[in-house]
């Protein structure tokens, strides 16, 4: 169960307070994988970050008893002066991974980011598109109840991609995903239902065609303060 409880989010602008949401209620259906739909600037990827722990609301609360990874893909905890290597080291450290455990963890992120010596080299040293492979693999390394997804599928080459999309596809199996992506296809692919977000709302869609023809329909004004 994750659960929106009067949740608040807002930013300061010169115009004044920006809100993303005031006091939003809503609950998300529990053992399916959703997609998360809306217009540029309707607060997917802030959802995102405050149902992953990165940001806090104003007021209100994200209520679950799931556990829930990080957004895949993001790496901006990182620390820019270690190494690839160090980095996951430490992040298994945080999430109690010691020992045999912290050295599978440690294989398997090496492996799936495919970046060859760089993995050991400072990570402010690498492309963006090595630091994505890396904070990928570092997320597939971890079993969680959901995974939020957002664009995480756009790291890297074609390759990659397709890699990175059959490791969501097992990743289903056994749990399941929130989904942020404009990518059409991954939405049909891999989700059960769609949540557009809209004007600081959020509406369930049971019925993935119908969520995905209501999200084509909509038009992107500028977002303004409210």
């Amino acid at each position: 169960m994750i659960e929106l409880v009067n949740l608040t989010k807002y930013y300061p602008t010169p115009q004044g307070r920006y809100y993303v949401f005031r006091d939003l209620n809503f609950t998300f259906p529990d053992g399916v994988s959703i997609g998360l739909m809306g217009r540029n600037g309707a607060g997917k990827s802030t959802l995102m970050r405050l149902m992953g722990g990165l940001d806090t609301p104003d007021s209100g609360e994200v209520r679950t008893n799931n556990s829930i990874s990080w957004p895949v893909g993001f790496g901006s905890g990182f620390q820019g002066s270690l190494s690839a290597r160090d980095n996951v080291r430490f992040v298994c450290r945080v999430y109690g991974a010691h020992g045999e455990a912290m050295r599978e963890r440690v294989r398997f992120v090496e492996e799936f980011a495919e970046i060859g010596r760089f993995f050991d080299m400072p990570l402010k040293t690498l492309s963006s598109g090595m630091r994505g492979r890396v904070s990928f693999g570092l997320s597939m390394a971890f079993a969680f109840d959901y995974y939020l997804v957002d664009e995480g599928m756009a790291a890297g080459d074609p390759i990659f991609r397709k890699k990175a999309h059959a490791a969501f596809k097992e990743r289903v199996s056994r749990a399941n995903l929130i989904l942020v992506s404009h990518n059409i296809k991954d939405i049909q692919d891999l989700c059960d239902v769609v949540v557009v977000l809209e004007g600081g709302a959020a509406t369930l869609y049971e019925d993935v065609a119908e969520g995905l023809k209501v999200y084509q329909n909509m038009k992107s004004p500028a977002a303004t303060p409210r």
